[in-house]
């Protein structure tokens, strides 16, 4: 990254106001102490501070935080792929810090970055909401702006030189422990360089342009990698990246034998040929432009969070942060640009694909002794710092130590930070207004008017209660191919078309609701959702009735590609989601409900996917579908709920009869003997660099009618 962005958001005018104030001061004015430095940066201490006989070691927040961001795979892979395509300038390093440079920085030169890039001048302030501006600005001005000098920081990204002849490099990373077969870990991609982000037509349309190639299974790309069987999963960063000040666009393959590196290049490119050849069907473009049409109506919880984080890379590089936004003028630009040349996209894909010289081409192969080699090259460096300290600057470092750990026992002074008063929140919470009601099913649907933009939000929860014990552990695996293996009369590619033709998507995941006041009472289930444009509800709604009714099990060649990207997915989540993990596996052992969610969501559900991906023959793990879908999607099960503006809530009512198969559900109650609450400690054993802890308490609430 070429920026750093501090977003928040809250609905309190007083506490945004309070958040605004702490934001300004600790960007522009932090104190940036030495001990600061030791703490957050880097240091060299003694193993055990107190003691000087000790050997010395390098210590520090952010130095440990960037050793343990590289032990993962994806991330070697992702920060090399931007070094290497663009190597001339601020891409050739690691934002975040590499390791063993963070050992160079020193406290002085920490301190003149700041003042020269976290100043003023060089900053940028975006509000959305419905606050009023003028309070916004008055307060950035009188807090920061009027502080500072203006300067020129001099802070532009040059452009990359393109090159005159494609490039190649090989890297090395750690074994994957979790590898359905461990002779199968090697990553490749093909990249190419792309035009400056502030052409933000040009950016627009090869945004599209990508996922036209890599979305989905009706995409070139899925067809020739993913359904070749040579891999996984897509190789990281696939598709459109517009983070840097050129984009670039990426795609291969992970989890393939090293002899197949070729094989994949190749496909890549007979893939390209045959879209310069070919081109896309005209359903596919539709329904990309159908995806466009609700994103520009679609508004989620986080939207001005969304916003900021759409136009930061673009407005840092001067890009127009307005235009931008227009999506509505980009979009019938390029309706225009279709209408007028037919071969719009093809000849992009040539000129941009087939034509590009700045291509680089890139692989990973795993390295038994690669976290050794790395250990070794840091240790290389500590005894280069240690050999040339003087006793003097041992004494010092000593020192330095015993009074950083003094400080970190003091306790923080809170006093400094801005704090609401009762009287700054509103004492009553607005109330919702719902209506529920029964279909001719005897379906209990919670319907809610809202402004929604045009937009219809489906949801359905339907009960496990009466699931056997036996089929739990799938139901995540369920979930997860539900929406993807055909329903009906349409197989999965067809179904993936009317998707993305008629919803803004269809998803289905488990859920475990405990009770707060009862710790042995939770609710277990599935939560279904989409959403869609209100033209679009009936058809929205019979691609559910044809999912819950006439689901398509019968895939085995599909179920196999996606079983595999599922387990790959979840492997590549551990080191960056390893806390989440040993919270989950701590939590097992004192509720049921915490025992049901590891079995969903935790280590547990990671090895049993990479069990079955490793099967030779998995149509045993195929037959136990229907059985989860008899037990789940029965009509004793389900209830529902619609959001959309008043004018469409009778269409939504007409729409949602006509579904079948949906009930409601009910809290079940565990007995207490089997899982009584204890205290346990808990190993999940994996060849990881990183070692991950968590602790989890579980308590009741109680309501309080003061």
């Amino acid at each position: 990254s070429d920026y750093t962005l501090y977003p928040f958001s809250t609905q309190n005018p007083k506490d945004f106001q309070n958040l605004l104030s702490v934001y300004l001061d600790a960007t522009f004015f932090p104190c940036l102490r030495e001990l600061d430095f030791w703490q957050e940066g880097w240091r060299l201490e003694h193993e055990n501070p107190r003691d000087p006989q000790t050997p010395l070691v390098f210590k520090g927040v952010v130095f440990n935080e960037m050793k343990g961001a590289f032990t993962d795979n994806e991330r070697i892979f992702s920060q090399h792929l931007q070094n290497r395509l663009l190597p001339d300038h601020t891409y050739s390093v690691v934002s975040g810090g590499d390791p063993l440079c963070i050992l160079e920085l020193t406290w002085e030169q920490l301190k003149q970055f700041h003042a020269t890039h976290y100043h003023p001048s060089n900053a940028r302030f975006f509000t959305y909401g419905n606050f009023p501006l003028e309070q916004h600005l008055k307060q950035i001005h009188e807090e920061a702006l009027s502080k500072f000098q203006k300067i020129e920081p001099s802070t532009a990204v040059p452009a990359q030189t393109p090159w005159d002849k494609p490039r190649e490099f090989q890297i090395t990373c750690g074994p994957d422990s979790f590898a359905t077969d461990p002779s199968k870990q090697t990553t490749v991609s093909v990249s190419f360089l792309l035009p400056d982000i502030t052409d933000t037509f040009e950016a627009f349309t090869l945004s599209l342009l990508s996922s036209l190639l890599t979305s989905g299974p009706n995409s070139p790309f899925y067809k020739a990698l993913i359904e070749s069987g040579l891999g996984t999963d897509f190789s990281p960063d696939v598709g459109y990246n517009g983070y840097t000040r050129e984009a670039y666009f990426s795609v291969g393959l992970q989890g393939i034998a090293e002899k197949d590196i070729e094989t994949v290049r190749s496909l890549v490119d007979r893939t390209i040929d045959e879209v310069v050849e070919k081109g896309f069907e005209d359903d596919r473009i539709e329904a990309l432009l159908h995806k466009i049409e609700i994103q520009m109506k679609h508004q989620s919880t986080s939207f001005g969070l969304m916003l900021t984080s759409y136009i930061a890379s673009c407005w840092n590089h001067d890009g127009d942060p307005v235009e931008l936004l227009k999506l509505g003028n980009q979009l019938a630009k390029f309706r225009q640009c279709l209408q007028e040349n037919p071969k719009f996209l093809q000849e992009k894909v040539k000129q941009y694909f087939k034509n590009n010289q700045h291509k680089l081409t890139l692989s990973m192969r795993p390295d038994d002794k690669y976290h050794e080699k790395q250990a070794q090259v840091e240790a290389t460096k500590l005894k280069q710092k240690v050999e040339a300290l003087s006793p003097g600057d041992r004494q010092q470092i000593y020192e330095k130590g015993l009074e950083l750990r003094t400080q970190q026992s003091k306790p923080q002074d809170a006093s400094c930070l801005p704090a609401l008063k009762v009287s700054d929140i509103e004492p009553t919470i607005p109330v919702t207004e719902l209506d529920v009601v029964l279909t001719a099913g005897d379906i209990p649907v919670q319907y809610c008017a809202q402004p929604t933009n045009g937009m219809v939000y489906f949801r359905a929860f339907s009960s496990l209660n009466t699931l056997p014990e036996e089929l739990r552990p799938y139901v995540p695996l369920f979930c997860s191919v539900l929406t993807k293996l055909g329903c009906g009369l349409l197989d999965y590619r067809e179904q993936a078309q009317q998707i993305e033709l008629k919803t803004g998507g269809m998803s289905a995941s488990p859920h475990v609701l405990p009770d707060d006041s009862h710790m042995d009472t939770y609710e277990q289930g599935v939560l279904f959702s989409s959403l869609c444009l209100d033209r679009n509800l009936p058809d929205m709604m019979h691609l559910w009735s044809e999912i819950f009714n006439n689901p398509c099990f019968e895939e085995e060649e599909h179920f196999k590609v996606l079983v595999k990207m599922t387990a790959q997915e979840l492997t590549n989540a551990i080191p960056d989601s390893g806390h989440l993990y040993a919270s989950i596996r701590a939590g097992r052992t004192l509720t049921p409900a915490g025992d049901l969610q590891e079995t969903f969501s935790g280590m547990d559900q990671v090895q049993l996917m990479k069990r079955i991906a490793e099967m030779t023959d998995i149509k045993p793990i195929l037959r136990k579908l229907p059985r989860i879908k008899k037990h789940l999607l029965n009509g004793d099960n389900m209830r529902c709920s619609v959001n959309a503006t008043p004018q469409q809530m009778n269409g939504g009512l007409c729409a949602h009869t006509r579904s079948r198969n949906l009930c409601p559900a009910a809290l079940v109650e565990m007995p207490t003997f089997p899982m009584a609450p204890r205290s346990l400690g808990s190993w999940s054993r994996i060849k990881h660099h990183v070692k991950i802890g968590g602790l989890h308490v579980s308590f009741t609430v109680r309501n309080c009618v003061e």
